[in-house]
């Protein structure tokens, strides 16, 4: 279901938005722009979800997730500036795919967008906000515990007491990426957590068997 920018906007905004893209499918692990890219279109995930990350010294860090509903590139084509990241499929993925021009002209009609949009960029900064503190003062352990917490929340099936697979796969590698941290670190961080009965792991898939706990612990 889409949520986000997307889900904030009337029928009318909405069809507005339509008119003026193309939908587009990527598979898994097709790039949808790089980092440094020249500023283009946006894209409005309407199925599947992405990772979003920049390059630090030549590794990797990622922002987020995105999913159906949200928007990506809008910054790039507010301000004419490369575009900030790389974005990636993580599944296979559409998006509507609007020109630049035609988003900020579609911004300077329909006020009402523009302050979802600003919103949205809003909620992205407090969550940069926070997850800078998170850095500073939590330990790895808390730090993937409090990502499991939202791999839940955001992807997993209903906790009826049960296990809960936190839907989607991700690599070590992309989560140590995701909590700053070394795969080491996130490795020694997972076996704590499994030690601890909260969770249980196989290749790609991470079963949450006690999410109150978890969500305790992190926060």
């Amino acid at each position: 279901m889409a949520a986000g920018f997307l889900s904030e906007l009337d029928p009318g905004e909405r069809t507005d938005l339509e008119r003026l893209g193309s939908v587009r499918r990527y598979r898994r692990g097709d790039v949808l722009f790089h980092e440094g890219d020249d500023a283009g279109a946006v894209l409005v995930l309407l199925v599947g979800h992405v990772k979003a990350a920049m390059t630090n010294d030549g590794r990797e860090v990622i922002l987020a997730f995105p999913g159906p509903g949200e928007l990506l590139g809008e910054l790039s084509a507010v301000d004419g500036e490369p575009r900030s990241g790389t974005v990636r499929a993580v599944e296979d993925v559409e998006a509507l795919v609007i020109p630049g021009s035609a988003f900020r002209a579609l911004l300077e009609h329909r006020p009402h967008i523009a302050l979802v949009l600003l919103r949205s960029v809003t909620a992205r900064l407090r969550a940069a906000d926070r997850q800078r503190v998170d850095y500073a003062v939590n330990d790895v352990v808390v730090r993937v515990a409090g990502r499991l917490v939202e791999l839940c929340d955001r992807f997993g099936g209903p906790d009826g007491g049960g296990p809960i697979d936190t839907g989607l796969a991700l690599t070590q590698d992309e989560l140590a990426a995701w909590v700053g941290a070394s795969r080491e670190a996130v490795a020694k961080a997972m076996a704590v957590l499994r030690a601890l009965g909260w969770v249980q792991t196989e290749r790609r898939r991470i079963m949450v068997l006690d999410l109150p706990a978890l969500r305790r612990y992190s926060s």
